[in-house]
């Protein structure tokens, strides 16, 4: 049974949903799933907008077959070549062998890649700038290279000011019927998720992500539509823009601390909680902590896109450091986390090392202010690591008051 929803009078959303997948991109929790958005404009010519994942195929092919009504498929536009926007791409081209694709020459690079599809005179190149008219509606074409892909481009409907923007402005969660922002109630759960998807698909290019979004400031946007989470409209898409030009920018959204921690035997965990506790009693009120044996790193990227200030605990582990740390270490680097001041405690029973690798990682990244006061633990903190503890909880609370 079809599932489509009617954006605008010639505009139809017939993406879907996929509540079962655990990891997406078989690495990333999404407890809430994660929607797959497609959309189809009807004018003189038909067109489509990206296709979805191939785990809601059916769901799909039943939306278009509905949006469609009988009509010929005029037109495929694809933004994305990733998988989980064009996995069904072949099946669909199968049903309708009248369309033609529409994408740049390195969209059909990959296409010849996943597909091994030679698509001759259905192929339409486009380049920067280009047009394509469908009756009514002028759609022209920007491209948007690494956000994320090589290939990415965004589409953008002159007539009605919709925004077709690939990844970009994408979230975390499936969609349940309601697929316009103030149809969901778009909240902080919400907007925490589209920060860890920001953060973790897209945070390792600021500056491309700042090219889109001057070539975005010179179009008359009403509405974005992104291939993932809910469509933006109106008065709601300036702050939600906002906080990509904040986040490309690598500038923390808020004065806070992330306390990110990993420990063996809960003498790294007590001292962690301890800087926590006494950062409170210093007046810091945003503060996250994380058990990196526990948590998954995306949302500590996240929260490391979120605020200005880290506490980085870890013990020594095979005279080096932790892995849970520095996996986290690793990611922060690959995703070009910067800008931000960093606090550390180690512990090591006979030859701690642990800070000494952790302040080489932070050092080795752009911007990163590594405060001198490291706490050293020797198995278990003792009145001299109280008294370190305390110097470096006032350096940290001095430098996220000012």
């Amino acid at each position: 049974m079809q599932a489509i929803r009617t954006i605008a009078k010639d505009l139809l959303w017939v993406g879907a949903s996929d509540r079962r997948l655990n990891l997406f991109e078989n690495l990333f929790p999404v407890p809430e799933g994660v929607s797959y958005n497609a959309y189809v404009l009807l004018d003189e010519k038909t067109v489509l907008l990206d296709t979805v994942d191939q785990a809601v195929e059916p769901q799909f092919l039943e939306n278009v077959a509905a949006a469609l009504a009988g009509r010929a498929l005029d037109y495929v536009i694809v933004n994305h070549m990733e998988p989980d926007h064009c996995a069904t791409l072949a099946s669909l081209l199968l049903r309708h062998p009248e369309a033609k694709v529409v994408g740049n020459a390195k969209t059909f690079q990959l296409i010849r890649q996943f597909f091994s599809l030679e698509l001759g005179e259905r192929a339409v190149v486009v380049k920067e700038g280009d047009t394509l008219s469908t009756g009514r509606h002028t759609l022209r074409f920007a491209f948007a290279p690494m956000v994320h892909w090589p290939e990415v481009m965004v589409t953008f409907d002159e007539t009605d000011g919709t925004l077709f923007s690939a990844d970009a402005f994408g979230t975390f969660g499936a969609l349940a019927g309601c697929v316009l922002e103030e149809e969901v109630a778009f909240g902080p759960a919400q907007m925490a998720e589209a920060r860890r998807y920001y953060a973790n698909i897209v945070g390792k290019y600021g500056p491309q992500v700042q090219a889109l979004l001057k070539k975005a400031a010179a179009l008359p946007i009403s509405r974005i539509c992104p291939l993932h989470g809910p469509i933006w409209q109106g008065e709601a898409i300036a702050p939600f823009v906002a906080k990509y030009d904040t986040w490309s920018r690598y500038a923390p959204e808020e004065t806070g601390v992330v306390i990110a921690y990993a420990s063996m035997y809960g003498h790294t965990a007590s001292a962690a909680y301890s800087a926590a506790a006494r950062l409170a009693e210093a007046g810091v009120k945003n503060i996250a902590m994380h058990d990196l044996s526990v948590t998954d790193v995306s949302y500590v990227i996240a929260d490391l896109f979120r605020f200005s200030h880290a506490l980085l605990a870890a013990p020594t582990y095979n005279n080096g450091l932790y892995p849970k740390m520095q996996a986290l270490l690793h990611d922060m680097q690959a995703l070009n986390v910067q800008n931000r001041t960093v606090a550390l405690i180690e512990n090591g029973s006979w030859a701690p090392v642990a800070g000494k690798l952790m302040r080489a990682a932070l050092e080795g990244m752009k911007d990163m202010r590594v405060l001198d006061e490291t706490v050293t633990l020797r198995s278990a903190a003792d009145a001299d690591a109280a008294a370190a503890l305390d110097r470096l909880v006032a350096a940290l609370a001095a430098s996220l008051q000012g």
